[in-house]
């Protein structure tokens, strides 16, 4: 896997601050049941590639221009990280008040996201590019703790097996690795991202 990026200016640090105090409230409302913090959670992971993806597209149309690869790139990550979602609920079955709480957070993040990445692109970029080494971390938990409870280690989803190709066998350890492998390649992206805005404005 790759290493995490190291801040280096104003923006980094602003988006890795960010990311560490919506890090800091996820571990306190969910502590260590990370399939439920995973289905919360996938449902913001979901907004940004939809938000940038959209985003880019209005631009090229408005300067009528090539968008470089990047369109499909992002709403790829949204549909990967919806059937993240989709795949843990299948585990987690969330409840009513974890319902609740991902129409609230879905809510303000897209309007926040939205703003931000109209007016900070690269600076929104990097920020997912934290969350996704954030999620790597969180998945490497789930995974240790599975690994460390037999009981936990359930029959992967129909779901699952069918989006990622899994084995008929394959369980929830497959599940996460194969999920975790999604977010550290998304956090390659987005930081590949921010860093060629660095590039063209150089």
């Amino acid at each position: 896997m790759s290493l995490h990026h190291t801040p280096v200016n104003t923006s980094d640090y602003f988006a890795k601050a960010f990311t560490k105090m919506l890090r800091f409230f996820a571990d306190t409302f969910f502590a260590k049941r990370y399939g439920h913090r995973a289905v919360v959670l996938e449902t913001v992971a979901a907004v940004p590639g939809m938000v940038a993806g959209m985003w880019q597209h209005l631009t090229c149309l408005r300067r009528m221009q090539e968008d470089r690869g990047w369109i499909k790139v992002l709403l790829d990550e949204a549909e990967n990280e919806r059937m993240h979602l989709m795949t843990f609920i299948k585990v987690a079955q969330p409840n009513i008040f974890e319902r609740l709480l991902i129409l609230i957070v879905q809510a303000v993040f897209w309007n926040l996201y939205f703003v931000m990445y109209v007016f900070a692109p690269r600076t929104c970029h990097r920020l997912v590019g934290y969350f996704e080494e954030e999620a790597v971390i969180s998945y490497t938990a789930y995974l240790e703790q599975v690994e460390a409870n037999p009981e936990l280690n359930i029959a992967a989803p129909q779901i699952a097996l069918d989006y990622w190709n899994l084995p008929a066998d394959s369980k929830l350890v497959d599940v996460i690795k194969a999920v975790r492998n999604d977010e550290q390649g998304h956090a390659d992206v987005n930081h590949a991202f921010a860093n060629d805005y660095d590039q063209r404005n150089t």
